[in-house]
């Protein structure tokens, strides 16, 4: 009786419960990867800010409000002294840019939340990527578009790595990129 208890067990129903196991982890693996990835991540700022509108419908470059991008190794965000430069005029009636006045005048520096991040481990430098000529859009998507600004790729080593060995043929600029480094020191520093 035991004997056939115990082949039961073993026959039916450890298969059972490593098959249910696996599917759950590889179930759970594949659901969650956004999540892990942050993709879709977009938190609620401080004051309302639309990408959309600047620029998108009024097309102010990137680099005028992220303006070490092109000798930084971070793209940072900008102070409100920068967007002071046009707000000191520009709508001021408007709830946003009174709050944002309030900040500007408090000199206080706006408690703006991150939304692309990477691991400390991993080493990413926008100076040499936005210098190469890779536009902006290529790693953050469309933000003209977003009202906010939201994260749409992930940025996870095979994406890079994808990027580094595909670049003439992704970035469609293949008389100006070459493929880039793919030893590890290029990234884990």
């Amino acid at each position: 009786m035991k004997k056939a208890l115990i082949d039961y067990t073993l026959r039916i129903r450890l298969p059972i419960i490593l098959f249910v196991g696996v599917i759950s982890f590889i179930g759970t693996y594949f659901f969650s990867r956004a999540e892990r990835d942050n993709v879709g991540y977009s938190p609620v700022q401080p004051i309302s800010f639309s990408h959309k509108l600047h620029a998108g419908t009024m097309q102010i470059d990137c680099q005028y409000c992220h303006a070490g991008v092109t000798i930084s190794p971070y793209a940072t965000i900008p102070p409100v002294s920068t967007c002071m430069n046009c707000h000191a005029i520009a709508r001021k009636d408007k709830p946003e840019i009174v709050r944002l006045t309030n900040y500007y005048n408090k000199g206080i520096a706006l408690p703006w939340k991150r939304v692309h991040r990477l691991p400390d481990y991993a080493y990413f430098n926008h100076s040499v990527h936005v210098n190469k000529g890779i536009d902006c859009s290529n790693c953050h998507g469309p933000i003209e578009d977003l009202d906010g600004a939201m994260q749409v790729s992930e940025f996870t080593m095979a994406a890079c790595l994808n990027c580094h060995r595909n670049a003439p043929e992704l970035l469609q600029q293949s008389h100006i990129i070459k493929k880039g480094p793919e030893n590890c020191y290029a990234c884990h520093r």
